[in-house]
């Protein structure tokens, strides 16, 4: 039996265990950016509650991995980069915020084909956000 590829309809969606998949990742990243000293500094970005964050970030990757577009029925409208550029976000927080993702990936009951899929793909935005930053905020 062969698996559909990755990244194509809604396989990534489904490899990550549908709303609920994503849910238990976004819970384990934010749990990690809490418990991880390194983190602070991304961590501050966010508001101290994150449930509406966590919901967010769950609700966006339901749609970025070919899932329910979620985010768009719930919050409307977003371009990633540039709502984050709102913040000086350099290279140093976008390896932070991906070294807890990567973190909270590997607690999941993830293929390891999956997981190393899915860390690629969130590479791109967090690069584009970089960039954006660096736009608005040059000495960051």
């Amino acid at each position: 039996m062969t698996h559909p590829t990755f990244g194509t309809a809604d396989a990534s969606y489904q490899a990550a265990g549908g709303i609920d998949g994503l849910r238990r990742l976004v819970d384990d990243f934010y749990r990690l950016m809490d418990e991880n000293p390194e983190a602070r500094s991304v961590r501050q970005m966010h508001p101290q509650s994150l449930e509406a964050s966590r919901d967010k970030l769950a609700c966006f990757l339901s749609g970025w991995l070919g899932g329910p577009r979620l985010f768009s029925e719930r919050y409307g409208p977003i371009a990633i980069p540039a709502f984050h550029a709102q913040w000086p976000i350099n290279e140093r927080h976008s390896a932070i915020w991906l070294g807890c993702m990567q973190q909270a990936i590997a607690l999941q009951e993830y293929s390891a084909e999956f997981a190393e899929y899915l860390l690629r793909q969130l590479r791109v935005p967090a690069e584009r956000i970089v960039q954006a930053s660096r736009a608005r905020h040059p000495q960051a």
